[in-house]
């Protein structure tokens, strides 16, 4: 299968009203905003999304309306976090039957498999959808550790398009897998809030899959970079790193995110569920500082379109 996903694809956040609901309205505008940055792709229900503490009706209606808003101008990539082959399908098939483009699939992790049981997991996934799969090597969050030789075995099965390489030092990953990989129609990607992606397409990635709240602003640093401008391509991402990097501090990663959208007039509010935790006063202030010390600051977001319905 021919992969379709490539390019920069924010994993978008999940709005939560004070009182922790879903905030579809947030959404709608935090969707919008994404498309109009010149997102390639969106994706929801990721690690930035804080899938994690969703229920299975609430993905439902964040993919539902991702999707309707998106309208095809972009694909949409629905993560699946099953603890088994058999929550995992489940989940792929409800993404399939709201309208995803691709799954995003992490390892089963609760119990930590064997390559050869990951290779029977990914199998199993893609023969129970029509989708193309992503494979996520994510390790940090999972403890589950895919060897290069692994993710080549995943590339023969059909059906599974791409990885989401996050294992680091990912930009050696990145290389070695498509070195080793021998199809064309395997795709390689990044994450970890795209902090190495310049390095990361050095080495033959053909995506980035980053937090929402700045794609308006990387995705003009990556059009210089493909555009054979690396020297100011590299400057502007050396004035937005400090942002890429507060963001991914554990536990508090998804409300620098929601701060930071906050901030711009994008969603709400910054309300997270545990165990994510909120930032404290001190962390906050510096969160400001920092958005204050931009090079290029982050304009706050106007007059996106209205998302009706």
């Amino acid at each position: 299968m021919r992969h379709t996903i490539h390019g920069l694809v924010p994993i978008l956040a999940t709005p939560f009203h004070i009182d922790g609901s879903l905030d579809i309205p947030s959404l709608r505008r935090l969707t919008e905003f994404n498309i109009s940055g010149n997102a390639n792709g969106l994706a929801v229900s990721g690690m930035a999304s804080e899938a994690f503490a969703l229920t299975a009706m609430e993905r439902q209606t964040i993919l539902t309306e991702v999707v309707r808003i998106a309208d095809d101008a972009v694909p949409v990539v629905a993560g699946i976090n099953g603890t088994s082959t058999v929550t995992a399908i489940e989940q792929a098939r409800e993404a399939e039957a709201a309208g995803a483009t691709c799954l995003m699939v992490l390892p089963p992790f609760m119990v930590k498999p064997s390559a050869a049981q990951l290779v029977d997991f990914y199998h199993d996934v893609a023969e129970a959808v029509d989708l193309e799969i992503m494979v996520q090597d994510a390790p940090g969050p999972t403890g589950v550790q895919m060897a290069v030789n692994t993710v080549v075995e995943l590339s023969k099965i059909g059906g599974i398009a791409s990885v989401k390489v996050e294992a680091p030092p990912t930009a050696q990953k990145v290389g070695s897998v498509v070195a080793a990989v021998q199809s064309d129609q395997f795709a390689v990607l990044g994450g970890n809030n795209a902090q190495l992606c310049l390095e990361e397409y050095a080495r033959g990635a053909i995506g980035t899959m980053p937090a929402c709240e700045f794609t308006d602003a990387l995705s003009v640093i990556l059009d210089k970079w493909h555009f054979g401008n690396r020297s100011d391509a590299r400057k502007e991402f050396a004035a937005l790193l400090p942002l890429l990097l507060f963001g991914v501090q554990p536990g508090l990663a998804w409300a620098v995110h929601k701060e930071v959208l906050v901030q711009r007039g994008i969603i709400d509010n910054p309300t997270v569920r545990l165990p994510a935790g909120s930032l404290d006063g001190g962390t906050r202030a510096a969160l400001m500082e920092l958005l204050d010390c931009l090079q290029t600051p982050l304009p706050q977001v106007k007059g996106l379109p209205a998302a009706a319905g």
